[in-house]
């Protein structure tokens, strides 16, 4: 079922829209909804505290590492080797 959304904007941005929407060859209401689509691609998933609760957990293991310089010559390295 659709439902219907009431938006009221200044005649400015009314004008922007429209003129985004044109371009497009779309309906400004299709621009809307495309646009809040996007919007709602780019939310986070999970809030802040979550995330950061996984990383403070990272933090507590101990894993083997390398020097960062030798890892770094070992990733260049791989790069030049692949380009061969």
């Amino acid at each position: 079922m659709s439902k219907r959304l009431q938006v009221l904007l200044e005649e400015k941005e009314w004008a922007e829209i429209q003129r985004a929407a044109r371009a497009r060859r779309i309906t400004i209401a299709e621009w809307v909804r495309q646009a809040l689509r996007t919007a709602r691609r780019h939310q986070p998933q999970r809030d802040a505290e979550k995330k950061l609760k996984a990383v403070r957990a990272a933090t507590r293991h101990s894993f083997p590492t390398g020097d960062i310089e030798q890892m770094l010559a070992e990733i260049e390295q791989g790069y030049l080797d692949n380009r061969r």
